[in-house]
């Protein structure tokens, strides 16, 4: 018995004479719907269904449906839509459609469907006569790639899917109770038995019964028929691209709750060898996983393979490049957007080995971190932990953690550019745990490498390979720039809570009130130290140049406030270079002032990522700090300041890291920071060692080696002058590993100094 749709052939002689439109659905309706007669008589079974009238007949069905629409008053139905709804014929045109029947029927049907849900503008798809052949037509989408009806399947998910958008309360409709279905395969009981335990009734997990009426009502139908069992899910192992990737989980394995078939149509899509299929497939999903209805976020991450779709395609694209690729090419790679990906290597100047892959792992990384950041809150922490948990661990960590300084290298320039790349904070979430642990209370230098990863990464900042060193230490003043309170807090924060490194003297009465030189009470002047006794008077700010400079005092912010007056505080850090170690003086355009506006704008913007941290405006009180721990700076501040001791024995480039991350760690506008990195005269505990402190005994050693050093002032210059490019290259001079140690320590005492002021300026402006 056959169906034949509308189907008079071409050279036939049917027509419709002048009916009324109703009359004209009505008869098409009829022919759709009658099964006598002999199929012969009506159908040629190998003859395509381009050579029928059926194509033609549809547009006037579709286009009837329309004109009616237009002609009523919204949300009115109209006789031929409730002939459609009422006669089933989207059931029926979905039998043929199935059954490929004249061949090509199952591309006319897509079409068809897609285009009714894209003109109508009432809702058609609450409807159990729509929703039902939908849901049943969307099983038959991705069963087979590269068939000639993919971009009609394409289309036609795509057209579902921005409707749910519109309406998500819908896609429950599109949840399918699965145990119906796994009982007809012949599951043991058993297994059924543990699917059902723990889990939510359906009438919860789906919300239909908070639905209104008309839903209510559709959602006690038959879920799924045995004659229409869902797809199994092919392997979704390859990328857009064609990589391959290990074999995924199939969707009739058991999983809890539903099925969700639109999702498992896309996910198969998603390999098509058609990369413009493959795109359409990823925008479809990235809309449903955005859906704000618990049950379908649930379904989306429990009963689906999405999450193994993203993270095994994430280590397939990682695996698949070289072993050793150029950091600098890692990092300067063009911007990737993930929808974007058309690489032609021919067409490329810039071209290097492996550019291709790097693009294509850059580029998949670039969709994950969108649809999480778009995805439903529950759904994008499922999708990140998974991340975490199959790619960061699974994959990126053994990279990281070996011992081939190639591979370290390479495996820390690509966690580099995604750190740089992410910007869903459910996705850096997870990443910044991967990277530097839970752990929020306190180190010891007993515990450092209580988070492997964490310990490693610390450790290469002071690596044997100084492009190792450069890398790492690049690859964390990125992450110290990301919106994330724990970063820092796991970092330093934590260290420093007790201010611990801090000795504590109460005041006598007759030392509570400041000094006249504006020094609190104790602290050490340095103009009277032996380092500086050769300052000259030109190289300190009047009290005078600071009045006018820096903010008035007001009744609420009084210059004497308790804090170091910050003329003594930028006055330390340009005094602490002595006079035959400076060269800036020597070269206009190189003075204090230059550092002053770059400051104050990367100050701002610290200020705006850390102001939902709801820090405290003042250091903790110290009757109320635990003094008596032991103070621990913690591992990255401690190799950040064993490097900075260093910084006349390091290279150049090394230098302007280390410096680069500690300048970056000193513009958080956090009291204990503030104190701890930029506080000359905070009174340090016993074996306590500050930033200042560093670069005193830096200083210290510098004024003894530039006595054995001769014509030092003069080869000073000269390389500043080269570094600078106004000297042309010339003879290699001596000590030239010292010498532009000594500009980079000048060159971050007058940074320093420049930050102390503005956090002063900041804070004090009412």
């Amino acid at each position: 018995m056959h169906f034949y749709v509308l189907c008079t052939k071409t050279d036939g002689k049917a027509g419709f004479g002048p009916w009324t439109k109703i009359w004209r659905y009505n008869e098409i309706g009829t022919l759709l719907l009658s099964t006598t007669g002999s199929p012969e008589e009506y159908i040629d079974d190998k003859a395509p269904v381009t050579d029928t009238n059926i194509p033609s007949h549809l547009e006037q069905m579709l286009d009837i449906l329309v004109q009616e629409e237009n002609e009523r008053e919204s949300g009115e139905t109209g006789p031929c839509m409730e002939y459609l709804l009422h006669h089933k014929i989207l059931e029926t045109l979905y039998t043929l459609g199935k059954a490929d029947c004249p061949p090509g029927m199952k591309q006319q049907v897509l079409v068809f469907y897609t285009k009714l849900l894209g003109r109508i503008r009432q809702p058609l798809l609450p409807h159990i006569n729509v929703h039902r052949p939908v849901q049943k037509l969307i099983r038959l989408c991705g069963e087979v790639l590269a068939t000639p009806t993919e971009n009609e399947e394409i289309q036609f998910l795509c057209i579902v899917c921005a409707k749910l958008k519109q309406d998500p309360y819908l896609v429950n409709f599109f949840l399918e109770n699965k145990l119906k279905s796994l009982a007809s395969k012949g599951v043991p009981n058993v297994i059924l038995e543990d699917t059902l335990k723990g889990q939510d009734s359906l009438s919860t997990d789906t919300g239909q019964s908070h639905q209104p009426e008309e839903l209510a009502g559709a959602a006690g139908m038959e879920q799924t028929e045995s004659e229409d069992e869902p797809p199994q899910m092919d392997d979704l192992s390859t990328s857009l691209d064609n990589l391959s990737v290990s074999s995924l989980p199939e969707a009739s394995v058991v999983r809890p709750n539903q099925d969700y078939n639109l999702v498992n149509s896309l996910l198969n899509l998603t390999r098509s060898p058609d990369g413009r299929i493959a795109v359409k497939a990823c925008e479809g999903l990235m809309l449903l996983v955005s859906l704000p209805e618990p049950a379908a976020a649930k379904c989306l991450t429990q009963s689906t393979c999405l999450c193994e779709l993203l993270t095994d395609r994430l280590a397939s694209l990682y695996k698949a490049l070289p072993q050793s690729v150029d950091p600098l090419d890692i990092e300067t790679v063009e911007a990737i957007n993930w929808g974007l990906d058309s690489y032609s290597h021919k067409e490329d100047a810039s071209a290097f080995p492996g550019k291709r892959a790097l693009i294509s792992f850059l580029s998949w990384f670039d969709y994950c971190d969108q649809l999480i950041k778009e995805a439903q809150k529950t759904a994008a922490v499922a999708l990140a932990k998974a991340v975490h948990e199959r790619f960061f661990i699974g994959v990126m960590e053994p990279q990281l953690m070996q011992t081939s300084e190639m591979g370290i290298l390479t495996s820390t320039a690509l966690l580099h550019r995604i750190v740089r790349q992410v910007t869903s904070d459910v996705l850096l979430q997870e990443m910044v745990f991967f990277i530097l642990g839970e752990q929020r209370e306190p180190e010891t230098l007993a515990e450092i490498s209580r988070h492997p990863l964490r310990h490693r990464l610390i450790e290469h900042c002071d690596h044997i390979s100084d492009e190792i060193s450069i890398m790492t230490l690049r690859m964390f003043e990125h992450l110290l720039q990301k919106p994330n309170e724990h970063i820092l807090y796991n970092l330093v924060l934590r260290n420093l809570e007790e201010r611990n490194y801090t000795e504590y003297k109460p005041l006598c009465p007759e030392d509570k009130d400041v000094v006249e030189n504006g020094l609190i009470a104790g602290a050490v002047d340095l103009e009277e130290d032996p380092l500086f006794t050769d300052i000259s008077p030109e190289n300190t700010l009047s009290n005078q140049e600071w009045l006018s400079s820096s903010p008035p005092a007001t009744p609420d912010h009084p210059k004497n406030d308790g804090k170091t007056e910050v003329h003594k505080i930028v006055n330390s850090f340009l005094c602490l270079v002595p006079d035959e170690a400076k060269s800036s003086y020597h070269v206009e355009g190189t003075g204090y002032d230059t550092y002053l506006r770059d400051a104050h704008r990367q100050f701002r913007d610290y200020c705006a990522i850390c102001l939902r941290w709801e820090w405290p405006g003042s250091p903790k009180a110290l009757e109320k700090c635990n003094l008596e721990a032991a103070f621990f700076e913690g591992h990255f501040l401690k190799v950040l300041f064993d490097r900075m001791g260093r910084i006349l024995d390091q290279p150049y480039d090394v230098n302007l890291q280390v410096t680069s991350v500690l300048s970056r760690l000193s513009l958080f506008p956090h009291p204990h920071i503030h104190e701890y990195l930029l506080d000359p005269y905070v009174n340090l505990a016993s074996g306590c060692r500050s930033l200042f402190s560093v670069i005193v005994r830096v200083v210290g050693d510098l004024m003894l080696r530039i006595q054995r050093i001769q014509d030092f002032t003069p080869k000073l210059l000269l390389v500043r002058k080269r570094l600078l490019g106004l000297e042309p290259e010339g003879p290699i001079i001596d000590h030239i590993t010292l010498l532009e140690g000594v500009i980079v320590l000048e060159e971050f005492c007058k940074e320093l100094a420049a930050i102390a002021f503005v956090k002063y300026h900041a804070s004090s402006t009412p």
